[in-house]
């Protein structure tokens, strides 16, 4: 996400540092996690974990070995001087097969008498870390003062040695002239038998003079063939440009491997690199890896590199925006990382969108509170089909578990009209049972969603004139109450109901209802009785016919109490 965000603007080197930072940081991430595994790997007593935990650390080490010669190659591209440096600070930080040697030898009482002293010297000259190498040399010359005249002309060679720098302090060609004259150096001491008496002082200046034979001879040290090449190329080539690295790769694979063995599939991901396939990189690593995480986010760290901005598949997406669908498609199967699937597709300019919506929809509502993650991103993205779809889902779950208030809330959401109405129909019948509605906030808290639907709004009102009812404000309770019925915004079947509501206001001891207004609860009572379909079944009974005979007693008392009364006041 980092990258994503990072400024395009910056140009040139500030641009390139930049890069190179953040692949820097790829890297500080898979190393935490190789040393995490590690840890698990060590402390584990299951013998299977064990296995599976080494595995993995593995297969992060030949993961952060790859992305490193990338970054070194294609994202810092180094030239020709800084190149070998950097090639050296790859091989020290990935060979550690030695330091354990070198740990041993050094912890002991007398390191110059360890048997794998010369081992250690060796190890320290073949990854260029003269001064490690001189360090030991002199506990030998001090052990053995007898060869201290050699010592002192091997450490003075060895501290002469020209290597490139950082800094653009020397030109490529001071370097060559200053190197060429060291070599001779070298090369006139061996001649004259200087360290004829001692093969491993003599070992070394074989090697210092980039003598393949010798430093072949120190395979077992070496462990891989790049590690061979790195150490060929300070010996013999120190100012390789990039695009030597090939042939020089090449020929050192053969020699070190020498036909005994075959190449491995990282030694061939590696090759590709040295060989500037960016594409065969990908491609391998591909195929090896179980997974596309390392493809998917290598790509695209070398696609804002602009490296791979020529190279456009046949089905119509770019290759950085292929894997990276890839990897989200992955993470969209798993039960919590689906979250961070919806970044990678956000930043696919492509099909991002479609594959999130094709995704999105997949994703199992196991809870109220996934759904409403879920439901946030799609809002997030005005994706308003996903939206619906899961509230509707949401809803049709609510109403099979009878939450009729959760159901009611998720089809507002879905701006779903027959469904409120039919959410809003189940709760009128459940208070036609029960005498009472549940969840009342939500009712109570409408607002103006009520609108979504007649029967919804007849809900709201309706509760609200139980509401007036409840704080004794009578005259409100019975204009809206009339209204409901008036306005034909109550279902006929709820008229009854209605009616019946109003006889405890007919029955007050002040007068409620009008002259006019107890007039119109006449027509609605007769429009109720003479206007039922079934009629005759309405008439047969008896609780029916005993509550219309009620209300017609209650409303003609009312009309009588409303004429006195408003006489009274007309004559005074």
């Amino acid at each position: 996400m980092g990258l994503q965000r990072s400024e395009e603007e910056l140009a040139g080197k500030s641009r390139k540092a930049q890069l190179v930072q953040v692949s820097k940081n790829y890297r500080s991430v898979i190393r935490a996690c190789m040393e995490d595994m590690h840890q698990a790997a060590v402390s584990s007593r299951d013998p299977a974990l064990q296995g599976q935990y080494s595995t993995q650390v593995s297969i992060l080490s030949a993961m952060e070995l790859i992305w490193n010669l990338c970054e070194i190659l294609f994202v810092e591209a180094a030239t020709a001087g800084p190149l070998l440096l950097r090639l050296l600070d790859w091989v020290r930080l990935h060979v550690c097969d030695v330091d354990s040697m070198v740990r041993e030898v050094l912890s002991s009482e007398s390191p110059s008498k360890h048997k794998l002293f010369w081992n250690v010297v060796d190890v320290f000259v073949l990854q260029g870390r003269m001064d490690e190498a001189r360090h030991l040399l002199s506990k030998e010359a001090s052990a053995n003062p007898a060869s201290m005249n050699m010592y002192k002309i091997l450490d003075d060679l060895m501290k002469k040695m020209p290597v490139p720098s950082l800094g653009n302090t020397q030109t490529l060609t001071e370097l060559e002239l200053k190197w060429q004259h060291w070599h001779e150096e070298c090369q006139r001491y061996l001649q004259d038998g200087t360290f004829a008496s001692n093969p491993h002082m003599e070992s070394i200046c074989k090697i210092l003079l980039g003598d393949e034979d010798a430093i072949l001879e120190k395979k077992e040290l070496m462990t891989t063939w790049y590690h061979f090449l790195v150490t060929r190329l300070l010996y013999s080539h120190p100012t390789v440009k990039p695009m030597e690295l090939r042939f020089y790769a090449q020929s050192s694979m053969d020699l070190f491997l020498g036909g005994e063995s075959s190449p491995e599939p990282l030694d061939l991901i590696l090759m590709a690199a040295f060989e500037f396939e960016m594409h065969q990189v990908i491609k391998e690593c591909s195929i090896v890896l179980s997974n596309w995480w390392f493809v998917a986010h290598l790509t695209d760290l070398l696609d804002h590199c602009k490296l791979l901005q020529s190279h456009n598949l046949y089905f119509g997406s770019n290759m950085r925006e292929f894997l990276l669908l890839e990897y989200a498609s992955g993470l969209f199967s798993h039960h919590s990382l689906w979250q961070l699937g919806v970044d990678y597709f956000d930043h696919c300019p492509q099909f991002g969108r479609v594959y999130l919506e094709l995704h999105i929809e997949r994703v199992p509502l196991s809870t109220e509170q996934k759904a409403l993650k879920v439901l946030r991103i799609c809002e997030q993205r005005q994706m308003h089909e996903q939206v619906r779809s899961i509230c509707k889902i949401m809803a049709m779950k609510a109403l099979r578990n009878n939450r009729l208030g959760s159901a009611l809330s998720w089809s507002i959401r879905a701006k779903d009209a027959a469904f409120a109405t039919l959410i809003s129909d189940r709760f009128l019948k459940d208070y036609c049972e029960k005498g009472c509605f549940s969840d009342l906030d939500l009712i109570d808290n409408l607002g103006p969603s009520m609108l979504l639907s007649d029967r919804l709004t007849f809900l709201g009102k309706y509760r609200e004139f139980h509401r007036l009812y409840g704080e004794k404000r009578f005259a409100e309770a019975a204009r809206l109450l009339l209204t409901l019925m008036t306005a034909h915004i109550a279902p006929c079947s709820f008229w009854m109901t209605l009616l019946t509501d109003a006889l405890p206001l007919l029955e007050q001891k002040e007068v409620i209802f009008s002259a006019e207004q107890t007039y119109e609860l006449m027509r609605c009572l007769e429009d109720l009785t003479a206007g039922n379909p079934d009629k005759q079944k309405f008439q047969d009974d008896d609780v029916e016919t005993t509550k219309v005979e009620m209300l017609r007693l209650a409303l003609a008392r009312n009309l009588a109490r409303v004429i006195v009364k408003e006489g009274t006041v007309e004559g005074s």
